[in-house]
């Protein structure tokens, strides 16, 4: 159960990710620095391996 809800609040975090990134393009694209799409990348980034990570964990079943 507790790896659901770590999955769970995985994909939420991702998604959360996609629309701050989402955000940085936006403000860059309106003049902003550079460095809002490049947090907004690794944000991204960093949400996805987590969210891969814990499916592959739900998908592997019960250890032990």
């Amino acid at each position: 159960m507790t790896h659901r809800v770590s999955a769970l609040i995985s994909a939420f975090g991702f998604l959360a990710s996609v629309m701050l990134l989402v955000l940085a393009v936006r403000e860059y694209r309106s003049g902003a620095s550079v460095l809002w799409l490049v947090t907004g990348a690794v944000i991204f980034l960093s949400a996805s391996y987590t969210l891969v990570r814990d499916v592959r964990r739900l998908r592997t079943g019960p250890t032990a």
